[in-house]
């Protein structure tokens, strides 16, 4: 009977990588396309129907062209940086509470938080183990915006775990029947969204790639296959940060087309945003998270633990 279970937890976890890994693929095509619309042009139109094999012909392209191999890197340190990278984002998908033989985590939250701690190492080992000083300079500043999101990002969760008083994930479904986190706590939902994408270094927060001015950032030295992972390892965040928005603000989770839809449409949120926006300028972004978040973030947690005390 273990061994039945054991079996089950297997194809579970290989059933989550492949549908998050085309996901991901659909994701791509998806910004490629709004992309195009938004600058008046056709996205990919020409592999498969309405390009709909552009993602796959691209993953093979990547992965079947030449791995440029450094002199002068730290060559361990180099080669698995992005592979730790794509596996800690494919990780994090197990915190969400699927209803079939995968586990459901009481300390999901927690367990979410230590991941993402986790990905700064990798960004700031892949600019490091490069030996090139615009990686290096990508990485470093990476690191310093990765950080310093986190711990409004933190405080920002603590608003809704101070709410619900518990770190599993399917909770937050429970409390939101009635009324959406979102609509009870509207600046709290914006500042976690534009957290989010200051979290996975999106635009208008993208200065871990920042082309103008560091090249490509950390990920400069990477080709064909390490370059891939990492883009796969972002895209995957990008993935899971929208149905983290999902769960924890636009009432939680359960498998129907509703909740599917809001979670294509955050995603496109994030693509829309790309689109819109120019690049923020670095010194406003960290006063933005010390000065402004930082100080709202504290004091509704203040308010919603009278509040909770209130009711108690």
């Amino acid at each position: 009977m273990m061994m039945l279970d054991f079996l089950n937890m297997i194809i579970g976890v290989l059933i989550l990588i492949i549908g998050v890994l085309i996901g991901v693929a659909f994701l791509v095509l998806l910004e490629r396309k709004v992309l195009g619309y938004i600058q008046i042009r056709k996205g990919p139109n020409k592999v498969g129907f309405m390009g709909l094999l552009q993602p796959f012909s691209d993953a093979i392209k990547l992965f079947s062209k030449e791995q440029v191999y450094l002199n002068y890197s730290n060559y361990i340190f180099y080669y698995f940086s992005p592979v730790l990278s794509f596996m800690l984002s494919l990780i994090i998908w197990m915190t969400i509470p699927y209803y079939f033989n995968l586990i459901v985590f009481n300390m999901g939250v927690l367990f979410f938080l230590c991941c993402m701690s986790l990905g700064v190492y990798t960004v700031m080992i892949a600019g490091w183990a490069s030996n090139s000083n615009y990686s290096l300079l990508g990485g470093l500043r990476a690191v310093a915006q990765t950080i310093s999101y986190e711990v409004s990002l933190i405080l920002l969760m603590m608003s809704n775990i101070i709410l619900v008083l518990d770190f599993n994930l399917l909770k937050f479904t429970e409390y939101q029947m009635f009324i959406w986190f979102m609509l009870m706590m509207l600046p709290l939902s914006l500042c976690f969204m534009s957290s989010l994408m200051a979290e996975v270094n999106r635009t208008p927060f993208d200065f871990a790639e920042g082309e103008s001015e560091l090249v490509s950032g950390f990920n400069i030295e990477y080709s064909s296959g390490g370059f891939a992972l990492i883009f796969l390892s972002e895209y995957s965040s990008i993935l899971f940060m929208s149905l983290l928005f999902v769960i924890m603000y636009m009432g939680g989770y359960d498998l129907s087309l509703i909740f599917y839809l809001k979670l294509v449409l955050i995603s496109y949120l994030f693509i829309w945003v790309r689109g819109t926006l120019p690049r923020y300028r670095y010194d406003k972004l960290m006063y933005l998270c010390w000065k402004s978040y930082l100080p709202i973030s504290l004091n509704y947690l203040l308010f919603f633990i009278g509040f909770k005390m209130m009711l108690n």
